[in-house]
Order: structure tokens, then sequence, then C-alpha cells
């Protein structure tokens, strides 16, 4: 299977997307203040997007491979990571320190989306 593992990696985002926004709904509710369970649920929107735009690309690949794909879908993969990981983490533990990490995350987001655009130029 061609790019099983950017595969792998979206369905695993994908499920531990449905569990965060599962626990966040159900487990967290009250128990946060409500600027952390905001970020918390922010986390959870971000990752889903993202995700379903991961594996938008990878169906792309598939009849269309070109220079730049895997660039966007590393850049998303590294800004979930660091931008909904830093949000889940900050609301769960309260350390409002993690959210410097956030913007990291969010402009590896925006050079994803980026990199995209130059995947879409260069295609034939």
């Amino acid at each position: 299977m061609h790019d099983r593992g950017w595969w792998l990696g979206a369905a695993l985002s994908g499920a531990l997307m449905v569990i965060a926004g599962a626990f966040g709904a159900h487990a967290l509710e009250g128990q946060l203040a409500p600027r952390l369970a905001a970020a918390f649920e922010t986390g959870v929107r971000y990752q889903a997007w993202h995700t379903l735009a991961l594996l938008a690309m990878l169906a792309w690949r598939a009849s269309c491979p070109v220079a730049g794909q895997r660039l966007a879908m590393g850049l998303w993969a590294a800004g979930i990571a660091l931008f909904s990981g830093s949000l889940y983490a900050m609301a769960l533990t309260g350390a409002t320190g993690l959210g410097m990490i956030t913007p990291i995350g969010g402009v590896l987001m925006i050079g994803g989306w980026l990199a995209l655009a130059w995947a879409v130029l260069r295609a034939h």
C-alpha cells in the first residue's frame, strides 16, 4: 500500500480526535475553567480539520502524486501535534505556559496550506 504510514497516522489521528472530543464533552464537562475548556475544544476542532485534510491529500496523492504533497502532510501532522497537543496539555494540566507552543503549531498548519497551494500550482 502506497503511503501506508501516512494512512496509519491519519487513522490514528482521527481516532484520537474522536476520543479527545468525547472526553472533553463528557469526562471534562464542568471540570475545567471555561477558558481551558474552550482551548481543549479548539484543539479537537483543529485536529479534526487537519486530519480530514491529510485524508484528502492522501486520496489526491494516490491518483496524482506531485511535489509538495508530502511537505504539506508533514507540516499538518507536526502542526496537529504542537497546536492541538499543546492545547490538550494546557487544558488538562493548567500549565498556561504551554500556550507558547500553540502558535508554532499554528504556523506549521498554515505552512501546510501554503505547501498545498504550491503543490496545486505544480500539478499538471
